[in-house]
C-alpha cells in the first residue's frame, strides 16, 4: 500500500521523525501545505506574531536542546524579519533551520509579488542554503538540513519552498536522522597536552558553546579543581560550569572584572574548550595572546579564532572531558593557591557592593540579590542587549547546565522570545528574561505568544528611558553631546496587564523582596519594572 501524500505534509512527517516537538512561525500563504501537514501532526505549532520572535525562538530552543530550533517564515518581507536571527545564530554556533516559503517555481525571476534571492539573501550569513526542487527530494533535504545544522561548528540552515511544488504528491518515505559525528580525543593528543598542562605555572581554561549538557560541565570543574587549574565561562556562556563550584573564577568579556583579564594576560597555558580566543572575550583583540594555546572544538576551520594555535584536538566537550580522568595527575609544580585568589575574586565581585546611592529609582544591585535568593537553581535566564543585562551577569548564577540564552552578538530583541521558548522547553524551570526598555520593546509583542501557550514567564525592564550603551559610548568619544539615544516609555506593569498578566514598579527600595515573591508566583506573565536614575553608572569591575 503506498502512502501518497504532498511534499509539504512530507516535510512534516521528516521533522517528526527528528524528533521535533515544536516549530515556531508566522502563517504565510507560500508556505499553506506545511500548514496543513502540521493540523493533524503531534508537532506543536507556536504561532508568533512577528518573524524576529519566530527565529529568536527558534534560535533559544536550539541553545537549550542542542537539536535545532525551528522556523517557518513566508517569503520577502517574513524572511527579512527573520534575518536577524539566522545573523545571531551564525555568529553564536547556535543550530537552526528556518523553512522559507518562496513564490512559485513559474514566477520566478520575475520580480513576482515578495520574491527575493534566496542564496544572495542569506548565502554568507548561514551554513547552508538548500531549497526543495521535487516533491521527492523533500524528505531528504529536511534531513541534510537538520544534519548541517548540529555538525562541525553549528549554526543555522534555511529551506526554501517554492510555494506550488509544496502541494505536489511523493510517495517517498520520510527520511531518517543522519548520524552526526561525536569525536574523541586520541591517546597522541592526551599525551601532548599532558605534557602542556604539567609545565604550565599559570593555565587558564575557557570553557563555551552550547555542548555543554548533562554532567559534563561539573565533571569538568571537578578535574580542573584536583588540577589546580582556573576554569572560566565565556561571554555569556556561563551555564557551560556550575557557578557554585569552587574552580569557577567568573568570565571575561563585558561585564567583568579586572583580576581576570590580568589572570588571562598572565597566563602560560589558555586551553578553550568549546571556546576560542575571540573579540570579546580577549577585550578587542587585545589581551591573553602570549599563552601557549589549546584548542577542543568540532570546528577545524577555527571560526572567529584569534592568534596562535599551539594544539588543536576535535572533540565534542563531553567525550574529551570523559578522557581527561585518563589523564592522571598534571598539577605539576603548582598549587591551589591561584584558583582560590581568582576564586575569591570572583565571589566578591559577585556581592552587593559599597556605592553611594542615586538620587531617585531603584538600586538594582538589590534587586538582583533578591532575585538570586528567590529563583532556585532550577532557572533559565535571557538576556537582551545593553548594559542593563550587566546586573544579571554579575549576580545571577548558572548552577544547572542549559540555563542562559543571550545573544553573544549583541543582537537586541532576543530576551523576550528566548524566554517564551524556554518556558515552553522547559516549563517546570522559573524563566527570567532581562532586558532594558530598548530592548525590551524590540520583540515584546511576543509576550502575547507566551499567553496564547499558557505558559509563564518574569519579564524585568530596567528603565532608563534611554539606549544606555550607546550614551556611554558617546561619552567616551563626544562628551555631553548624547543624540538619537532617548526612548519614552509606557507604564510598562499596566501593559503586561492588558494581557491578563501581572505588574508591578518599583522606584525606590521598599517592598522589593515581596514585590519578587509576588510577581514569581503568578501563573502567567508577570513583569518587574525597575525605575531607576537615568545617570546611573553601568557596573564597574574595576578593584576586583
Amino acid at each position: 500500500m503506498t502512502n501518497s501524500r504532498s511534499a509539504g505534509n512530507l516535510i512534516v512527517e521528516t521533522l517528526a521523525n527528528h524528533g521535533v516537538e515544536r516549530v515556531y512561525s508566522v502563517p504565510g500563504e507560500s508556505f499553506l501545505d506545511v500548514l496543513d501537514g502540521l493540523y493533524d501532526s503531534d508537532i506543536t505549532n507556536v504561532v508568533c506574531r512577528q518573524e524576529g520572535g519566530v527565529g529568536f525562538m527558534a534560535l533559544a530552543e536550539g541553545r537549550l536542546t542542542g537539536l535545532p530550533g525551528i522556523a517557518l517564515v513566508t517569503r520577502g518581507p517574513g524572511a527579512a524579519n527573520f534575518f536577524i536571527a539566522a545573523h545571531c545564530a551564525y555568529q553564536d554556533a547556535t543550530p537552526l533551520v528556518c523553512f522559507i516559503g518562496l513564490v512559485p517555481i513559474n514566477d520566478r525571476r520575475r520580480e513576482s509579488f515578495q520574491e527575493f534571492s534566496i542564496d544572495s539573501w542569506f548565502g554568507s550569513t548561514v551554513k547552508r542554503v538548500l531549497t526543495v526542487e521535487n516533491a521527492d527530494h523533500a524528505g531528504d533535504i529536511v534531513a541534510e538540513a537538520m544534519h548541517v545544522a548540529v555538525s562541525g561548528r553549528p549554526g543555522p540552515v534555511v529551506v526554501g519552498l517554492p510555494e506550488d511544488l509544496l502541494r505536489d504528491l511523493t510517495e517517498t518515505p520520510a527520511a531518517s536522522p543522519r548520524a552526526v559525528a561525536a569525536p574523541a580525543p586520541s591517546q597522541v593528543d592526551l599525551e601532548e597536552l599532558k605534557a602542556r598542562i604539567l609545565k604550565a605555572e599559570k593555565p587558564f581554561l575557557l570553557a563555551g558553546g552550547d555542548a555543554f549538557f548533562g554532567e559534563t560541565g561539573k565533571q569538568l570543574a571537578d578535574w580542573a579543581l584536583a588540577n589546580h587549574v582556573p576554569v572560566a565561562g565565556d561571554w555569556r556562556n556561563y551555564d557551560a560550569v556550575p557557578n557554585n563550584h569552587p574552580a569557577y573564577i567568573g568570565w571575561p568579556g563585558y561585564g567583568r572584572r579586572d583580576s581576570i583579564v590580568a589572570a588571562l594576560n598572565e597566563a602560560d597555558l589558555f586551553i578553550g574548550i568549546g571556546a576560542v580566543r575571540g573579540d570579546v572575550m580577549s577585550e578587542g583583540y587585545t589581551a591573553g595572546f602570549d599563552a601557549e594555546t589549546v584548542l577542543v572544538s568540532m570546528d577545524a576551520q577555527l571560526l572567529q579564532h584569534a592568534g596562535r594555535v599551539d594544539q588543536f584536538i576535535a572533540a565534542t566537550p563531553k567525550n574529551f572531558v570523559a578522557a581527561l580522568a585518563g589523564v592522571g595527575d598534571v598539577r605539576g609544580a603548582r598549587t591551589g593557591d591561584r584558583v582560590a585568589e581568582l576564586r575569591a575574586s570572583h565571589e566578591r565581585f559577585t556581592r552587593v557592593t559599597e556605592h553611594e546611592p542615586m538620587q531617585t529609582g531603584v538600586d538594582l544591585e538589590l534587586v538582583f540579590e533578591e532575585l538570586e535568593k528567590q529563583l532556585g537553581d532550577e532557572r533559565v535566564v535571557t538576556y537582551g542587549a545593553g548594559n542593563a543585562t550587566i546586573w544579571g551577569h554579575r549576580q545571577l548564577t548558572h548552577n544547572v547546565p542549559n540555563s542562559l540564552v543571550g545573544s553573544r552578538n549583541g543582537a537586541m530583541g532576543l530576551a523576550v522570545p528566548a524566554a517564551v521558548a524556554a518556558a515552553l522547553v522547559f516549563p517546570e524551570r522559573r524563566v527570567v528574561a532581562v532586558c532594558g526598555d530598548g530592548d525590551f520593546f524590540m520583540n515584546g509583542q511576543e509576550v502575547a505568544t507566551l499567553v496564547a501557550q499558557g505558559a509563564r514567564a518574569l519579564f524585568v525592564v530596567v528603565d532608563n528611558s534611554k539606549f544606555a550603551t550607546i550614551v556611554e559610548h558617546q561619552e567616551r568619544w563626544y562628551p555631553g553631546r548624547a543624540s538619537g539615544t532617548d526612548l519614552v516609555n509606557p507604564e510598562f506593569s499596566a501593559w503586561v496587564e492588558s494581557f491578563g498578566g501581572r505588574g508591578a514598579r518599583l522606584e525606590n527600595n521598599e517592598n522589593i523582596a515581596e514585590t519578587v515573591a509576588d510577581l514569581l508566583e503568578f501563573d502567567g506573565p508577570a513583569l518587574l519594572h525597575l525605575v531607576i536614575d537615568p545617570a546611573t553608572p553601568s557596573p564597574s569591575g574595576v578593584g576586583f
